[in-house]
């Protein structure tokens, strides 16, 4: 028995790698957001092509994602939600225990320029009112795989045109790829100069999405 359960600390510290590499954590917040292929993660992550790919095999060689080919690509897609709350604990024990991680967060967004934050239950619970708006800031790709029930999608590039078109008569809740993405918050920001009522969720898409919340494609 004794031997059995050094085995399976010995599996869990395997998962324990496939997290010791930044840039495999990176490549698995964007898979949370839509499947991609080895060429667009490479984009994304400004990796090569070739460091892209083993570190992909890594986290496929450990179940964390997986991989199917469409024509001549191989695209991959995180393996399921309990990979993005696996992530999420990570983040949230190391912004508990790691003092540096404040000061970062701190540079990411200032505190004195942080929007007010909604909580998923909060949002939930508000999520049929007529007079609450819910905007994905994502790309449209992102959007089109998977996005809060009843959200409407400003991509990155648009921020500044919509903050000027959005209504005014509206309680607006923006969100994001997660709470390290800055594309919600510099929407509200633009929001706030307008004068208009608006919050950020406290998390992104993938969490709500991991919790069975309401979603749509």
């Amino acid at each position: 028995m004794a031997e059995v359960k050094k085995q399976l600390f010995e599996k869990l510290a395997l998962v324990a790698h496939c997290l010791s590499s930044p840039q495999r954590i990176e490549l698995l917040d964007y898979l949370a957001q839509a499947e991609r292929s080895v060429e667009e993660l490479s984009k994304l992550s400004g990796l090569n092509f070739a460091n892209t790919s083993r570190h992909l095999q890594v986290l496929k060689n450990h179940g964390l994602v997986s991989v199917q080919k469409q024509g001549k690509s191989r695209v991959y897609e995180i393996a399921g939600e309990d990979v993005v709350l696996l992530v999420r604990s990570l983040r949230q024990t190391a912004e508990s225990h790691i003092a540096e991680m404040d000061r970062l967060l701190s540079s990411l967004e200032p505190t004195d320029a942080l929007p007010e934050k909604i909580t998923r239950q909060e949002l939930l619970s508000n999520l049929d009112k007529e007079n609450l708006l819910v905007i994905d800031v994502r790309p449209e790709k992102e959007f089109a795989q998977g996005h809060i029930k009843g959200a409407i999608n400003v991509p990155p590039n648009q921020i500044d045109k919509a903050a000027e078109s959005l209504p005014k008569d509206k309680t607006l809740v923006a969100y994001c790829r997660g709470p390290y993405c800055v594309y919600s918050h510099q929407l509200l920001q633009a929001l706030r100069q307008n004068g208009m009522q608006s919050y950020q969720l406290e998390e992104g898409f993938p969490e709500w999405k991991a919790e069975g919340l309401p979603w749509l494609t």
